[in-house]
């Protein structure tokens, strides 16, 4: 897929890997990177995994709330007590290397489930995360 306009760019440079640090461009983020006990390491600071959770879980949220902005008369408003939670799986693949499984966990409190689920879906279709991870990485939508 080829961007039609670019919109924003930002970057981030690690040094390190997985036990090193990390940082913005504009320096408004900084991390220590440490490899999760479950991989081997110390389980000393943050881990690519959560950094993607924590995107992916913002940027959906904020596609559900586009969504209804563009398309008033169909979908629901997005309470504000809405919650998004990422849960990111890394694990070996059947041919090599390692891949990731993701599940969405979406809470709209008082928001009927049929049209809950339906804003979802039509979220997980502009979503720029969804769309990045369509075709090669199991995404699972779950509406609590």
């Amino acid at each position: 897929m080829m961007l039609t306009k670019e919109l924003y760019r930002t970057s981030a440079t690690a040094t390190g890997g997985r036990d090193g640090y990390a940082r913005t461009e504009d320096g408004s983020l900084h991390v220590w990177l440490g490899t999760p006990k479950a991989l081997g390491g110390r389980d000393f600071g943050n881990n690519p995994e959560q950094l993607f959770a924590t995107g992916y879980a913002a940027c959906f949220l904020s596609a559900m709330k586009a969504v209804v902005a563009s398309q008033k008369s169909q979908f629901v408003k997005v309470p504000e007590d809405t919650k998004v939670t990422a849960e990111v799986a890394i694990g070996p693949l059947e041919n090599q290397g390692f891949g990731l499984a993701i599940t969405l966990k979406i809470e709209m409190p008082n928001v009927d489930k049929a049209d809950a689920e339906a804003l979802v879906t039509a979220a997980h279709q502009v979503c720029p995360y969804s769309n990045a991870t369509r075709g090669n990485v199991d995404v699972q939508l779950i509406v609590i």
